[in-house]
């Protein structure tokens, strides 16, 4: 018995050998190793397989269209709106808008069992001017957000055609969403909103961009928080105020007593000053200056840590600024600008699981990564089954204006998300969900 996902596939998967393999690599349950048999053996599970792999250069279509909607942070809209068009014209029902911006539409479903969200997000860091358009050299496709994350939001268009071309039902509900605010200052806003709506998600796939490999699995969340600290005071000419405290002056202090922080390496730790501003001209004694700093780490208390020295030195960098010219008259201002939560759980949960044998059913080798800082924080968070994976191809240089999109074999990151999607809330007629229904959260 084999996963087919094409005539003549490499990523063929034979079943036996393999899943046994991969129980003992992960101790996945032997139920789970039933329920994919029984899954592989559905000729409308197969027929998706194969509609993937044809759908392939209509998915690289949606990501180029995609990406030439300027998306940053919070002016997500106009790209908002044109996915909501392509996912009703994939197959998803009842897509809407959601009061934070975010598109969200369920598959075709018996609405038995459990809810399942799979989520890419809508927004890039790139500002609204940047220029977008796809260039390709070496097989490569360059675009500033090529991979991060329409590449994203492309697979979940293709699962859907997929389940819609081969007529497959879920048992449990399967919710997509194109979401707002993952980036920078958004702070999760749109799957912190999905979430609030949502109280009975049992749980969560992230498809992001691919810089990793096709056979990793994230399943913790680096925490992170986010302050924007500002220093203010009287200004002047630069000759005739010469004394007077330097906004400037005072936030370099803080920023080299930060850059000396020691962090560990394990649990990872790290720390950096994203952006800076201040002044008015060359010739003034600057009365106001920002930065914004973001710390992150895969454990609590190292966080907190860190946290609690970096706002220290911002204090004394103050102090030693008003010292050093007999001053009282600078003052600095903090407010936390982001704070995403992060966790640490097993990899012995549902969510992973599934993804493992749907990695296992593209012909790779799984293995678990380590965590990231994504939308699948807020699940992890709350305890809920969650992973991240990438959406397919592979990328490089995410967050700069030489990303780029390799697209060989970029359909089996559809195929892992969409193996690992019905073994967990199951196919009609033919398996039972694998991903347990929860209480609702209050």
């Amino acid at each position: 018995m084999r996963w087919k996902t094409g005539e003549g596939c490499a990523g063929a998967l034979l079943l036996g050998a393999s899943l046994a393999a991969t129980a003992q690599d992960l101790q996945v349950p032997q139920q789970y190793l039933q329920t994919f048999e029984q899954i592989a053996a559905t000729p409308a599970v197969m027929k998706a397989l194969a509609l993937l792999k044809e759908d392939d250069a209509n998915t690289l279509a949606d990501q180029k269209a995609l990406v030439a909607i300027p998306s940053p942070t919070f002016k997500e809209g106009p790209r908002a709106e044109d996915y909501a068009r392509r996912m009703k014209e994939a197959g998803l029902n009842d897509v809407k808008m959601d009061a934070a911006g975010n598109v969200c539409g369920v598959l075709p479903s018996i609405g038995k069992g459990p809810k399942l969200f799979m989520s890419a997000h809508l927004d890039t860091v790139f500002p609204q001017q940047t220029e977008l358009s796809v260039t390709q050299k070496d097989g490569k496709l360059y675009a500033p957000g090529i991979a991060d994350d329409a590449r994203g939001l492309a697979a979940i268009l293709s699962i859907a055609r997929a389940v819609r071309g081969s007529g497959l039902r879920t048992v449990g509900e399967v919710w997509m969403c194109g979401t707002v605010g993952e980036e920078g200052l958004g702070d999760l806003k749109g799957i912190k909103e999905v979430f609030r709506q949502h109280k009975d998600i049992d749980g969560y796939i992230a498809l992001e961009s691919p810089t990793v490999a096709n056979e990793e699995i994230s399943f913790q969340a680096a925490g992170s928080n986010r302050y924007r600290i500002t220093y203010k005071g009287p200004g002047g000419h630069s000759y005739q105020a010469f004394g007077q405290p330097s906004a400037i002056h005072a936030l370099g202090r803080a920023i080299a007593g930060i850059a000396e922080l020691q962090t560990p390496a394990t649990p990872k730790t790290t720390f950096t000053v994203g952006t800076i501003a201040g002044g008015t001209s060359v010739n003034s004694i600057a009365a106001e200056a920002t930065m914004d700093l973001d710390m992150r780490s895969n454990d609590n208390a190292e966080l907190l840590k860190l946290e609690k020295q970096a706002l220290q030195i911002a204090r004394d960098a103050a102090a030693a600024e008003n010292r050093r010219w007999g001053s009282d008259k600078m003052k600095v201002d903090i407010v936390q600008v982001g704070a995403r939560p992060g966790g640490s759980p097993a990899p012995d949960n549902p969510v992973v699981h599934a993804l493992w044998m749907g990695v296992k059913a593209t012909g790779a080798t799984p293995r678990l990564a380590g965590a990231r800082s994504t939308e699948a924080n807020l699940p992890i968070s709350l305890g809920i089954p969650a992973a991240v994976v990438g959406a397919g191809g592979y990328s490089q240089g995410i967050h700069s204006r030489d990303e780029w999109f390799d697209p060989t074999n970029a359909y089996l990151g559809p195929v892992k998300a969409l193996v690992a999607m019905l073994g967990l809330v199951g196919v009609e007629g033919a398996s039972q969900p694998l991903l347990p229904k929860r209480a609702p959260r209050e």
